[in-house]
């Protein structure tokens, strides 16, 4: 688990201002998921049984099918958990210096990027359809000039407050490098007029 006092790379001075994570309704939706695929097998033997069958009673097809629905109880509680841990490891921490993408993908595979907020050249916020809209849940999109053209901020709460947030530290952090660069211009200059 990422500690949020001791980030990464950190630098001093280095505050966190935002930790973001996909909105509740995406783990919500996983659960429904899985609670719909654990009650497939069950309606299934209720309606072999409704339909006094006897299939189950066999020997060879009773142990089968048991068997069968064991491993498809496996199947449903990995994609069960691979969805959780790819809710929960989903994460964006925006500190007063840089934006952290931490992004699982599957269960053994994750990607870990940063972004200084002084490259960032456009924030977005997209809310679409009815339900984002009355839950007040969307993406904020960061552009930039550098290889990795957008940052992507998915189903996340409030995008418009995290835009305007964003921007405010955008345009903090530029003017604290354009004053720190402009500081070290007039060193420089004064150290070249001296003989």
């Amino acid at each position: 688990m990422i500690s949020l006092k001791n980030l990464p790379n950190q630098e001093s001075g280095e505050v966190t201002i935002l930790f973001l994570r996909r909105y509740w309704l995406d783990l919500a939706g996983a659960f429904f998921f899985t609670l719909a695929m654990v009650i497939v097998p069950f309606a299934l033997y209720g309606a072999i049984r409704l339909g006094h069958l006897t299939i189950l009673e066999q020997p060879f097809w009773g142990p089968a099918l048991t068997l069968l629905l064991g491993c498809y109880m496996l199947v449903v509680a990995v994609i069960a958990m691979a969805q959780i841990t790819d809710y929960f490891l989903d994460i964006w921490i925006v500190t007063n210096e840089r934006v952290i993408n931490i992004e699982q993908q599957g269960l053994f595979n994750r990607t870990v990027s940063e972004l200084r907020l002084n490259q960032v050249q456009d924030i977005t916020s997209e809310t679409n359809g009815f339900l984002e809209t009355f839950l007040t849940y969307g993406n904020v999109y960061i552009q930039t000039a550098g290889e990795r053209e957008r940052f992507v901020f998915k189903d996340i709460d409030n995008p418009d407050d995290v835009k305007l947030t964003l921007s405010k530290l955008v345009a903090d952090c530029k003017r604290r490098r354009g004053d720190a660069s402009l500081e070290q211009e007039e060193q420089q200059t004064n150290h070249a007029i001296k003989p």
